[in-house]
Formats: structure tokens, sequence, C-alpha cells
């Protein structure tokens, strides 16, 4: 349309859509899911040594529902599985699960 010439430099145009996306995509919001001794690990993961938070998983999440990155640490036996994945499933999209 020509709005983008007329612009001073420094200037962004954009949508409100893909603002939200591109703030959503470089900010993941991790669920923890610690079973056995890997959950350890990961709690020493988001500590000061290790921060995650140079990677934008700036607070871990308690609730599924404020979570898009479940990191599952441990094994999953056959009797736990259901219930991750009602966790899963509670989760709002996107999702994303490291395990």
């Amino acid at each position: 349309m020509g709005l983008e010439e007329k612009l001073p430099s420094g200037f962004l145009l954009t949508s409100v859509e893909k603002l939200a996306g591109y703030m959503r995509k470089n900010s993941l919001w991790p669920a923890t899911f610690g079973l056995a001794c890997c959950a350890i690990e990961m709690m020493a993961a988001g500590a000061g040594r290790y921060d995650l938070a140079r990677f934008g998983m700036e607070v871990f999440r308690a609730s599924p529902r404020q979570a898009d990155l479940m990191i599952v640490a441990g094994r999953v036996s056959n009797k736990m599985a259901p219930v991750l994945r009602q966790i899963y499933d509670q989760m709002a999209a996107p999702k994303w699960v490291i395990a």
C-alpha cells in the first residue's frame, strides 16, 4: 500500500497476531513432570549454574494450562502414561514435549 516507504527508519509495521505469535514462539513456558532421580537434574537445570533463563524458559509453571512445553524427566511406566497424557491434553496449543 506504500505505507512502508513513508515510515521513518526504526519503525515496525505488523499486526497484533503476528506480534503475539513472535513472542509466543521465542518464549517457552515449561511445565515440569519429574519422575525418579531425573527430576533432580531438571531442577538443577533451572538453577544458577545451568540457568534455563538464557534460553527463554524463565519460570517453571505448576499448571499445565499456563505451559506450552512439557519436560518429562525420567522413565514413564504404563501406569503413569494415562496421567501424562491427561496433563498433555490440558496444555494450551501450540505445545511441545521434551522427553
